[in-house]
């Protein structure tokens, strides 16, 4: 897949996960992996972008003695995701049209 699109899918992924749950970050490679094939070198740049963009935000929970770091959807992650189900529904019109 062209690697401008499939980074656009993973921000959206992400946030798409978040949405539903808080979570942290191998468990989110876990889940983002069942869907796209993605390293863990590609996603966590993908998670400290979205943070710095604003569109998430991180808290530390312990767990077994040590601190994982949990990601969690801001009020402008949401509306980014909005934003980007409505290119999606663009996409999937094209794309349903070409494999027609």
């Amino acid at each position: 897949m062209e690697t401008q699109l499939k980074k656009g899918l993973l921000d959206a992924y992400v946030l798409a996960i978040l949405k539903n749950n808080d979570t942290y970050g191998y468990e989110l490679f876990i889940n983002v992996t069942k869907s796209i094939s993605v390293s863990e070198s590609t996603l966590y740049p993908i998670l400290r972008r979205l943070e710095a963009l604003a569109c998430l935000t991180t808290y530390n929970v312990e767990h077994n003695g040590r601190l994982r770091k949990y990601y969690k959807i801001t009020e402008l992650g949401i509306t980014r995701l909005e934003e980007y189900q409505v290119q999606c529904r663009e996409m999937k019109e094209i794309i349903n049209f070409i494999l027609n």
